[in-house]
């Protein structure tokens, strides 16, 4: 098969596999550049609620399949930003499932999740200066904000990789799972997403993603108020039932309005685990 990106929706679980196992699932130009309009079906399919990233077999990705690329600071970096920010900005909860390598380019899409966890014995670097390469500022300030500066200066200016102990000190990894444990886990946790308020995790993903204006902290109020979603919460914890959130945003219907309307708004939808 040749290197692709293969994805299906399960149970309101998005998975997405990078697949080149014969690179270490290195990806290609092609790759990169076919990520973003996947994200966009994928979130606009109001059945996908949450999105798993992954790596075909015991590898997450090696990063960018550099033989394939080219050598200017325009040529690396036109493909990989638009695909880590098109992840970065998926309106639902994202996990990066890792397994053995993850650097590079692999590296720079676990980051981008909202949530990364790893299987015992992952290895994670960003290693662009071992290429010469310059890596962009937006990546390097996501790196820096989920690391902090120490570990962010380790990583980039060494270009070393480092284990499953360090990544989690440090707050690149969220979980260390045992060898065989992760795909467990990730089908557990991602169901624990599915299962709770779409609107507080749309809100939430908007709030962390940078300063809020008074006009989205109101519209995010109105939606409180009048969705019934916390009346729901409450009623089903009191009566010690599964609550039934039944929020969806209401996105306006084309782009200028879209513009207008200010940052995108998450909305509800589900994804699975391979």
């Amino acid at each position: 098969m040749e290197p692709c990106l293969q994805h299906h929706v399960t149970d309101g679980i998005a998975t997405v596999v990078i697949h080149n196992p014969g690179k270490r699932n290195a990806l290609t130009p092609d790759m990169w550049r076919a990520l973003p309009p996947l994200l966009e079906r994928l979130a606009a399919d109001p059945a996908v609620r949450a999105l798993v990233i992954t790596g075909e077999g015991d590898t997450f990705s090696a990063g960018a399949d550099i033989g394939a690329l080219g050598a200017t600071y325009e040529e690396t970096t036109a493909l990989a930003l638009p695909a880590e920010e098109a992840l970065a900005r998926f309106p639902r909860p994202t996990l990066a499932a890792v397994r053995g390598s993850c650097v590079g380019g692999g590296c720079q899409l676990a980051a981008a999740c909202d949530l990364r966890f790893a299987e015992q014995g992952a290895r994670f670097g960003v290693t662009p200066a071992r290429l010469g390469i310059v890596y962009a500022p937006g990546s390097t300030r996501r790196l820096m904000e989920l690391v902090g500066p120490a570990t962010a200066k380790y990583l980039l200016l060494s270009g070393e990789l480092i284990g499953t102990e360090r990544a989690l000190r440090t707050g690149l990894v969220d979980e260390v799972l045992p060898p065989g444990g992760l795909a467990d886990r990730v089908a557990e946790f991602t169901r624990i997403l599915v299962s709770r308020s779409a609107l507080t995790q749309a809100a939430a993903k908007e709030f962390t993603a940078g300063p809020v204006d008074p006009a989205r902290l109101e519209y995010w109020r109105d939606q409180m108020r009048d969705s019934g979603e916390t009346a729901e919460g409450v009623a089903a914890f009191l009566e010690r039932r599964a609550p039934r959130f039944r929020w969806s945003p209401q996105e306006p219907a084309d782009a200028d309005a879209r513009v207008q309307a200010g940052p995108a708004r998450p909305g509800p939808g589900h994804i699975a685990y391979q």
